[in-house]
């Protein structure tokens, strides 16, 4: 069962702590959140993802929690969170919360206790290699399973196939408790009114669970529990693997930058936080392929459909923006007519709207820094993700309208760029890209057959890249959709009949239509969205 609400929605990703300062500390709060939410519903958006608000010693950017029921100070109280979460409902916008259930920080209370040995109350509530440490001194990474960083302690979850003697089997006392404990603090929030949860990392809970058939039964318990308790709220997944999420019981998974290789030969064009090797499709030069894509997607597409929807997001707080490199924002709005075309749910990483760039020379903050770190797929990770968490710029003016703090105190610096965007601007300028972005979102939802459930075909003759077209159809309507985001103007012959031809969104596109066939001529950065029979 799907709740009602998310088949016709859309997501916009928040990071609490670079959208909006209201008390003028330099970091963004709820309330200042809840002073934008009219900007928010002005986009036509219908869901909030916030990053982690639990209190957290930030040495991973709140992704290491230290109490998964109090909201850090830095952002506001508990209360201001069930205010923001009351002041969005009253708009129409649901608030989905970032869980993190696989670590905790080594701050938290259950770690330091744990920490003491293995008889205390929370003696294998973590994962511990050895205890072979000082009490005095405490444990150190080597006595303990990290989850993510040395800062990032597993807990317990249990292994689907214990292989050695400190490996504790899924029915072991402290993995039932944990996953006990799991449901609790998700009914915390829930009963805030709340309406889902963004689930960090979560295939990773069991471990050593090859084909992760201990890891779907969590999963799909928690499902069922969901719905027979809070129906409405959805799970969304960090998977990237939307076959295997859906079995798990997610609602959605974000297709990213790990498991597959598609969202990466899509965007990854070099520059920013994470590398591709080889030249990605959305990219000036037009030396990309879609294929990569193609195939996996459809294949993901027909394996989770009628069990949970993707999502390929515009971006997010672990990788590079649309904006990065080579890639300029008005060159963007090819890949924007794609991603708001697809099936499934469209989720905004917030400032992509207004074309906020990848700001490359942006410091390091709170563990931002991928330094030896190990993906999901084994290979080894490097590269910065502050560029892609800085402030949103509201204003032309001081601290691009963010904060009204010293500009040492913000906490990262705002885009110098004497031509950066803000959304005061952008919102005097019909032809901005912030009012197309509204458009794409209007035209999505006027028109079901281009929504979450609607059939897609591409075209593409194989072996021909440029442009990409494809079909979105319901049953009662056709709809024709393609890109060119190369900077050189390209054809292609389309075989399928075309009696009647109504265009909704273009640019740059003539398309030569028979009762036979349709043939593209793209300029460089162009688009087409049209209605055909």
């Amino acid at each position: 069962m799907v709740p009602d609400w998310l088949p016709g929605s859309v997501i916009y990703q928040i990071y609490p702590q670079s959208f909006n300062d209201s008390n003028g500390d330099g970091i963004g709060d709820l309330p200042g959140i809840e002073e934008k939410l009219d900007y928010v519903a002005s986009l036509g958006v219908d869901a909030i993802w916030l990053n982690p608000c639990f209190e957290s010693p930030f040495f991973d950017a709140g992704y290491d929690v230290a109490d998964y029921y109090k909201i850090a100070p830095r952002y506001g109280t508990n209360a201001d969170m069930a205010r923001l979460v009351e002041s969005a409902r009253a708009r129409g916008i649901r608030v989905i919360l970032d869980l993190v259930p696989g670590h905790t920080s080594i701050e938290h209370p259950w770690f330091k206790e744990s920490a003491k040995g293995p008889d205390n109350e929370y003696g294998d509530c973590y994962i511990w290699k050895n205890r072979s440490y000082d009490p005095a001194e405490g444990p150190t990474e080597a006595n303990y399973l990290k989850s993510f960083s040395p800062e990032e302690p597993a807990l317990n979850y249990g292994y689907a196939k214990p292989s050695e003697p400190w490996q504790q089997g899924i029915d072991a006392p402290w993995p039932r408790r944990n996953r006990e404990e799991l449901r609790r603090i998700m009914a915390f929030w829930l009963d805030m009114g709340v309406s889902g949860f963004r689930v960090d990392m979560a295939f990773s809970l069991i471990k050593n669970d090859p084909g992760y058939g201990e890891t779907n039964k969590l999963w799909t318990d928690i499902r069922s529990w969901l719905e027979k308790e809070y129906p409405d709220a959805v799970l969304l997944a960090e998977w990237s693997w939307p076959e295997r999420a859906a079995e798990a019981g997610f609602h959605l998974d974000f297709m990213i930058h790990f498991h597959k290789e598609s969202y990466k030969s899509l965007f990854f064009n070099g520059s920013g936080t994470l590398p591709y090797d080889g030249p990605c499709y959305f990219d000036d030069r037009g030396e990309g392929t879609p294929w990569i894509f193609i195939r996996e997607y459809m294949e993901q597409w027909r394996a989770a459909r009628g069990n949970g929807y993707i999502s390929l997001p515009t971006a997010n707080h672990d990788f590079q923006r649309l904006v990065c490199g080579r890639r300029d924002a008005d060159r963007a709005r090819p890949a924007w007519v794609f991603l708001m075309t697809q099936p499934g749910i469209p989720t905004i990483y917030y400032r992509d709207e207004i074309g906020m760039r990848f700001l490359e020379d942006a410091p390091p903050k709170e563990g931002s820094t991928f330094t030896g770190i190990t993906a999901p797929n084994g290979g080894a990770v490097e590269g910065e993700r502050a560029g892609t968490r800085t402030p949103m710029q509201w204003t032309p003016g001081k601290n691009a309208g963010f904060s009204s703090a010293p500009e040492k105190d913000l906490y990262l610096p705002v885009d110098k760029a004497p031509a950066r965007p803000d959304v005061e601007s952008q919102e005097r300028d019909p032809d901005s890209l912030l009012n197309f972005v509204r458009l794409l979102l209007r035209i999505r939802k006027e028109n079901p057959a281009l929504g979450a459930d609607s059939e897609i075909e591409f075209l593409n003759p194989e072996g021909v890249d440029y442009p990409l077209a494809y079909l979105r159809s319901d049953g009662d309507s056709r709809f024709l959709v393609a890109v060119n985001p190369a900077g050189g103007k390209r054809d292609m012959a389309l075989d399928i009949p075309v009696s009647g031809f109504r265009s909704v969104l273009a640019r740059g596109a003539d398309p030569r239509i028979s009762a036979e066939s349709a043939v593209l001529s793209m300029e460089p950065f162009s688009y087409l969205v049209a209605e055909i029979s």
